[in-house]
Order: structure tokens, then sequence, then C-alpha cells
């Protein structure tokens, strides 16, 4: 594992001294190996507009660009370190992980990363009460799961007309859009990771509600300090969103791997 340590960055200091600096070897038990170059390359270290900053985010911010912050990528390192060995043992406990990301572009990713490890998530609009009023929504993701069974089963179509059962179809897929991410979550999360905090807010405050810890991808224009584990990067860029999300993907399966060898050891 390479991490990149320096004490001298300025705002004059090239973004090239983020992965050419002083690099010093260092051992990790994680099995995720985070890679800053590459983080580099997909533009993960660019921010906001400096007239949309939070000063909160002052610490996690490297430089300024023409009329942009830049996010200092060693900063982005350290927190995934941090995190995801968290992240893993959270998972090979038995624990799930939400995935929550709405935004156009980054549903596809949230969804692939949910899918490959098992996961539930959200790509469609946030429903209100998805954490917190549970009793309704298992009421709908009852209903669904019962069409879904009946579809299946062929027993609607033996006892309801073609136009029916094309209603009962639409149902289920419009069912499915709201719900079908969560549908197998049964009780609470371990973690809920956020890509974009302040699209996402109502997402955070339900976790935060219920004491379930948020991991989120922070950019420049966002107040971390309702977020337990921050990672500062570029939310907007399929590339940084893709390369981040995969890392976290890996620390999942990795915490999938450990749950299997304890089922079998009994």
């Amino acid at each position: 594992m390479i991490y990149l340590r320096s004490n001298k960055i300025n705002e004059t200091t090239p973004l090239v001294f983020l992965i050419k600096s002083e690099v010093v070897e260092r051992k990790f038990t994680m099995s995720v190996d985070i890679d800053i170059k590459k983080l580099l390359e997909s533009g993960a270290h660019f921010g906001h507009k400096t007239s949309r900053w939070h000063p909160k985010m002052a610490p996690y911010i490297h430089s300024k660009r023409q009329d942009s912050h830049i996010i200092d990528l060693t900063k982005t390192v350290e927190a995934l370190e941090s995190v995801l060995p968290e992240l893993t043992k959270a998972v090979a406990k038995g624990g799930k992980v939400l995935f929550v990301g709405t935004k156009k572009q980054i549903r596809p990713i949230i969804k692939e990363v949910a899918e490959a490890t098992g996961q539930p998530y959200v790509t469609e609009r946030w429903i209100g009460g998805t954490l917190t009023n549970v009793k309704t929504i298992n009421q709908q993701v009852k209903k669904l799961h019962n069409l879904e069974k009946r579809m299946e089963t062929g027993e609607l179509e033996k006892r309801y007309s073609k136009l029916e059962v094309q209603r009962f179809a639409e149902e289920i897929e419009a069912l499915n859009e709201k719900y079908g991410g969560v549908k197998d979550l049964s009780g609470k999360p371990a973690a809920v990771v956020v890509i974009d905090v302040v699209a996402e807010r109502n997402a955070v405050k339900e976790a935060k509600t219920l004491g379930i810890p948020v991991l989120a991808l922070v950019d420049t224009n966002a107040d971390p300090s309702e977020i337990d584990y921050v990672i500062p990067a570029n939310d907007d860029a399929i590339k940084s969103v893709q390369l981040i999300l995969g890392y976290i993907g890996e620390a999942v399966k990795e915490g999938l791997k450990n749950v299997k060898k304890v089922e079998d050891k009994k």
C-alpha cells in the first residue's frame, strides 16, 4: 500500500504534488487497495465554485484553481482507509448497507454496486419514512411481494382478464420503482452510504434519527458535520463516484466472504 504524506501543501502547489510528494510505505490489514492516482484521474479532486463552498469543508480543501476549490485527495485516501475496514466488519456481522443516490447520472452506478453485493438501495426519489416509518413501508413492500408471487405463479392470469393482468403488471412496476431496492431489507441497515448529502438530506436525517452511521461522498458545497464518515470527493463526476463506490463495494464483498467463513464453521 502506498500512502502519500506531506505537510507542505499550499494554494500554489501543483496538482501533481498530490501524487508525487514524499512517498512512504504503510501497512494495512485492509484488503482494498486505494489508488490516489486513479482518484486524481477520475476527477475526484474537483470541487464546486468557491462562491458555493461550505466553510466546514475547509479542512478537506487543498487549494483554489481559478474559481473552483480543489479537494485534498490525501484526505480522501485517509477517509477511505479509515472507514472501509469498519464497513467490512459491519457486513461480516450480518449487517446490511443501504446505498442512496438519486441523481440521474448516479443511479445506474448505485444500482450496479448494490445488486452486485446483494445490498439494498434507493435510486429514485427518497420516500419519507423509508427508515423511520417502517410500518407503512412494510405494508407497501408486502403488497409488492404478494403481487409478484401471484404474477409468477400464474394466479393473476387465471383469475383476471388480460387487461386486468396488464394493470397488475403496471402496478408491480410502479411499486418496484419506489420500493424495489429495499424490498428485501428487514430491520435497520448497519450503515447508509450516501452520494451527495445535499440532494439526499432527508435520507441523512432519517438515518441520524435512528442512530444509523452515515458514510458519504461530501463535496465542497456541503456541510460535513452531520456525516459520521466523510469521504471528501467530487460527487457529480461519474468516474469519481464509480471509482469510490467500487472501493466501497469491494469492502462489502470482503465482509460477505467473512460471513460465509463464519457460517461454514458452524
